[in-house]
């Protein structure tokens, strides 16, 4: 009886243990998803006038609403989810953007993504 009890204590610590850590893995998937920046310096980087601030804020909002979605979702749609969320995210870009501010913007956004091991 001594045995079966100490068991499933062993048992039920193990899968807690797991438990844990996945819960600990969805925790570090999401932070590294959360692409919020800081505006004020985005804009001084990349030379944004006023208007071209407030397009990229409404973009970049939508942009960091489909990474989230994509934290969320499982690992087989969440290359497909990332892949979509900066297709779109770069087409929009590109419209608000000159050239020389689209590829300093192409730039920090792979840096960020090389950085946070997000695979595209």
């Amino acid at each position: 009886m001594k045995r079966l009890f100490l068991t499933v204590v062993a048992v039920l610590s193990m899968t807690m243990t797991f438990a844990e850590d996945e819960k600990l893995n969805n925790v570090e998937s999401a932070k590294a998803y959360n692409m919020e920046v800081n505006y004020g310096k985005l804009a001084d980087f990349l030379g944004l006038s006023s208007d071209q601030l407030e397009a990229v804020q409404d973009i970049h909002t939508s942009f960091c609403a489909d990474m989230l979605n994509a934290a969320n979702a499982n690992s087989d749609e969440r290359a497909s989810m990332v892949n979509g969320a900066v297709e779109k995210d770069l087409k929009y870009m590109r419209n608000v953007l000159t050239g020389d501010q689209f590829r300093k913007y192409l730039m920090l956004l792979n840096v960020t993504f090389n950085n946070r091991g997000i695979e595209r």
